[in-house]
């Protein structure tokens, strides 16, 4: 699957989400991510504490 064809999201962004190298994430990104994969938000991500 070509996410960053499906959802319109830039490759650079998808690639920095997948390698989880992304410092910030647009809430649209998040929204089409979501609506790609029919999730929610935490199942997208995870919070890690130091």
């Amino acid at each position: 699957m070509d996410v960053a064809r499906e959802t319109g999201l830039h490759r650079n962004t998808v690639t920095l989400l997948y390698k989880e190298t992304a410092t910030r994430v647009d809430l649209e990104a998040v929204d089409k991510l979501c609506e790609l994969f029919d999730c929610e938000v935490g199942d997208l991500f995870e919070r890690i504490t130091d």
